[in-house]
């Protein structure tokens, strides 16, 4: 064996660090801005603060999660936060006509199925490509969410059980995060133990392929959009559930804060690789920065120029990164 092939097969070691260097980059970063914001400022790291921050990344986290699978097979979907905002006014709407919460609930989620699977079909079955459908919907869901509600907010009155849905806690844990945590273990099963997940990455790498070998590739790709749509529904309820009102302009610029933690978390944008845990990582490390921002008594406006220019930055280290494997990768061979 050459000295170049042994350098380039490397050890265990380097293999994982090549291999997790994105996710290892996003905790290492996610760990620096705590350090940063409990030293700077004296409220950071109580308990009702951090209780705070969970609470509020719970949406974003829930949504992010469907993101990957979405950005794993080299989609994305720009429509999430007015997904969000139509079942979060609807809900509010429905709720307050008088229907059982537990009722609506169930309603919304297959509501939020509905939504994606038609974006998803437009996409998978259609092939006009997913930026422009979702691009569309961002549009029409939004716009849908204004004329239902006249741009007024919808107070939900009477129904204490929905509410601790967004308001309550288990063990001192909100029910929100709770929710959010169970949604992310599920993602990281579906994505490494299941048949599906396989599938997932298997088209976002080479749907040509993945047709070949007999994947219902085309149903995969229109399957992940209705499982976005499910996971904006369920953030939407939260969020009402939370505020006790629903919305047309809730969720505004969620789609931003979506994207950049998947990104942020290591999902190639060229499909065909990511990581849940990433993906966790990438949405506390945004949560964790807009919140210190505010607890250092900066503009909550300065937040959207961060977010910004952490997906610039992402982007920028995920495209050099995946190109850097892929060269390396090639060498090996």
């Amino acid at each position: 064996m050459t000295a170049y092939t042994e350098r380039a097969k490397g050890s265990p070691a380097a293999d994982f660090l090549s291999e997790n260097a994105q996710v290892l980059s996003i905790a290492f970063f996610f760990l620096a801005c705590v350090v940063f914001f409990a030293a700077t400022t004296d409220t950071f790291m109580t308990l009702g603060n951090i209780l705070n921050v969970i609470r509020q990344a719970a949406p974003i986290l829930i949504v992010a999660v469907a993101m990957t699978l979405v950005i794993i097979t080299g989609g994305i979907d720009l429509s999430v936060g007015s997904q969000v905002a139509l079942v979060n006014a609807v809900a509010a709407i429905v709720l307050a006509v008088g229907y059982p919460w537990p009722l609506v609930v169930i309603a919304m989620l297959f509501f939020g199925a509905f939504l994606g699977l038609v974006q998803g079909w437009f996409t998978a079955y259609q092939g006009i490509p997913a930026f422009i459908v979702t691009l569309a919907g961002l549009s029409i869901l939004r716009g849908l969410a204004l004329y239902l509600t006249q741009g007024y907010s919808i107070p939900i009155k009477d129904a204490p059980g929905f509410f601790m849905l967004g308001r309550g806690e288990l063990l001192g844990i909100p029910v929100p995060a709770l929710i959010a945590v169970a949604v992310a273990v599920a993602g990281y099963v579906v994505i490494s133990s299941t048949r599906y997940g396989r599938q997932v990455v298997a088209v976002g790498s080479n749907m040509e392929a993945a047709r070949r070998v007999g994947m219902p590739a085309k149903w995969v790709i229109a399957s992940v959009y209705m499982i976005a749509g499910v996971a904006c529904a369920l953030a939407g309820l939260l969020i009402a559930a939370r505020l006790g009102s629903g919305s047309s302009n809730a969720a505004v610029g969620f789609e931003l804060q979506v994207i950049a933690a998947v990104v942020l978390g290591g999902t190639s944008l060229m499909g065909g690789r990511g990581t849940i845990l990433g993906t966790v990582l990438g949405t506390m490390t945004i949560a964790v920065i807009g919140n210190g921002l505010i607890l250092m008594h900066i503009s909550p406006f300065f937040t959207q120029i961060v977010t910004g220019a952490i997906i610039l930055v992402a982007i920028w280290l995920n495209t050099r990164i995946f190109t850097a494997n892929f060269r390396f990768g090639g060498k090996k061979r």
